[in-house]
């Protein structure tokens, strides 16, 4: 008699990512192709795909059958993320100047925010963003667009 028996390991929202990420490449589709078969945006996809999002049953299955992911791993992708930076502040070039960004102009977003909307924030949930190219005769744009839903503070 065995006094010891074997846990089966769960697949982990770290091991869905990485098996996401082999599918992708191994497949050449971009983001904005595997968003389009699945009928969501590309950002939207790319952060559920990263772990940062819960996915509906329906977009999950959807992935799975886009990129051949195992039927488990639709389970992970409909489970609530938690939500954990790795660092404070980023290294990756790219990531580190749109900190910056935040870091330079956000007193000047709050502001703005403020006095046309009132007290209250932007809803990073009721969320939606657009990456776009703009081509510039000093070197082509990258256009960021964000639209969140306003929520203003609770005065009670």
């Amino acid at each position: 008699m065995k006094d010891t028996f074997e846990v089966p390991q769960m697949m982990t929202r770290e091991d869905v990512t990485a098996m996401i990420l082999s599918a992708k490449r191994a497949s050449g589709m971009t983001w904005e192709q595997i968003a389009e078969r699945i009928g969501m945006s590309p950002v939207w996809t790319h952060s559920a795909c990263m772990g940062m999002n819960a996915m509906p049953a329906n977009k999950a299955a959807d992935l799975a059958r886009v990129m051949g992911l195992p039927q488990e791993a639709t389970t992970v992708l409909e489970e609530s993320p938690t939500k954990i930076w790795e660092q404070a502040v980023p290294t990756d070039p790219c990531m580190y100047r749109l900190y910056e960004i935040v870091g330079v102009y956000g007193p000047t977003i709050k502001a703005l925010i403020h006095e046309k909307f009132g007290d209250g924030i932007m809803s990073a949930i009721d969320f939606d963003m657009r990456i776009s190219r703009v081509e510039h005769p000093k070197g082509d744009r990258v256009r960021i667009e964000m639209s969140g839903k306003y929520l203003g503070y609770n005065s009670w």
